[in-house]
């Protein structure tokens, strides 16, 4: 069963051709045999945007209807348990296929993409959404993609559709609006400074953003570790705090974005008839592309709307390490 999803391998050794090369060919192949993926791919170029701009920060709104699956997920354990796994090799589409990377991942093309290039890089063994024992492996994916891609992680409680299943999204680089922010050196505010990585707070952008920076992977582990602690300080509990992350590998150095979060879902999620927006922030909403099933959700959502879902989500004055 598994032998039959994989498209090509790539492990490392520079035998199989570069990681994006490989990515790219499994998209194409993809599209001519497997007609979902085609057809969403076809819906995509119709999908309608329009920016946002806030107080300080702006965002891109878009009517995505084929991400309504995704945004009105039941991700509670009873439903988990109730639903198979779509992430598991057995359970994929007929016709799906993937790259095995490293022997411990599958990068799937995404079949309800937001952006051109939107691949899920599943974990071959059915584990638990969990950061804090995969950053090495982040890390490495990064590197061996490397630059102009972005790496995306949604915690199991905020984001992640399949929240009993490791997964990953890869994305082109410069397709989210914090991305082209961050580079306003004005905007960060650092708070520590260690010999190979570097914490900074990112201001004025309307919600809670940490940036990870530096060349040793065994610091930047650390690091994140550290903070990762401090948040369970925020809210204890026993599950990884709620956050997001951004992260990518440029000339040597990674850069890591952190949204850590209070909440799922705004409350205008769970209103009633017109009082509804369905907008689920998960990592690509907090890094500033605000997907809206929801055609009237498009049209009406405004700057104060948007800063005030970002408020309701967001955890403000996070600790540092």
């Amino acid at each position: 069963m598994f032998e039959k999803r994989v498209f090509a391998v790539f492990d490392g050794r520079g035998n199989s051709g570069s990681l994006p090369e490989l990515c790219r060919s499994l998209l194409f192949g993809q599209k001519e045999t497997w007609a979902e993926l085609r057809n969403a791919y076809s819906s995509l170029k119709r999908v309608r945007t329009r920016p946002i701009q806030c107080t300080g920060f702006s965002v891109t709104l878009q009517h995505n209807p084929g991400r309504a699956t995704s945004s009105l997920a039941r991700v509670d354990e009873t439903n988990i348990r109730k639903r198979a796994c779509f992430l598991c090799a057995e359970n994929l589409p007929e016709g799906q296929k993937g790259i095995l990377y490293r022997d411990t991942f599958l990068i799937l093309c995404n079949p309800a993409p937001v952006f051109p290039f939107h691949y899920t890089v599943s974990c071959v063994e059915h584990r638990a959404q969990a950061i804090a024992g995969n950053i090495g492996v982040c890390l490495q994916l990064m590197a061996d993609l490397g630059s102009n891609w972005t790496l995306l992680y949604n915690g199991p409680k905020c984001g992640a559709s399949a929240p009993d299943h490791l997964h990953f999204q890869v994305l082109p680089e410069g397709k989210l609006p914090i991305e082209r922010e961050i580079v306003e050196y004005q905007r960060l505010e650092r708070v520590v400074r260690l010999p190979g990585a570097s914490l900074f707070r990112v201001k004025d952008v309307g919600r809670e953003v940490m940036m990870l920076v530096g060349d040793d992977p065994e610091v930047l582990d650390g690091t994140l570790r550290t903070y990762l602690d401090r948040l369970k300080k925020v809210f204890p509990a026993d599950d990884e705090p709620m956050l997001n992350i951004a992260g990518s590998h440029t000339r040597g150095a990674w850069r890591l974005l952190v949204f850590p979060r209070r909440a799922h879902r705004p409350d205008v999620f769970f209103h009633e008839g017109d009082g509804r927006i369905v907008v689920s922030p998960a990592v690509v909403e907090m890094a500033g592309v605000i997907v809206t099933p929801i055609e009237k959700d498009f049209e009406r959502l405004d700057a104060a709307m948007v800063e005030n879902i970002y408020r309701q989500v967001s955890l403000p004055d996070a600790q540092y390490p």
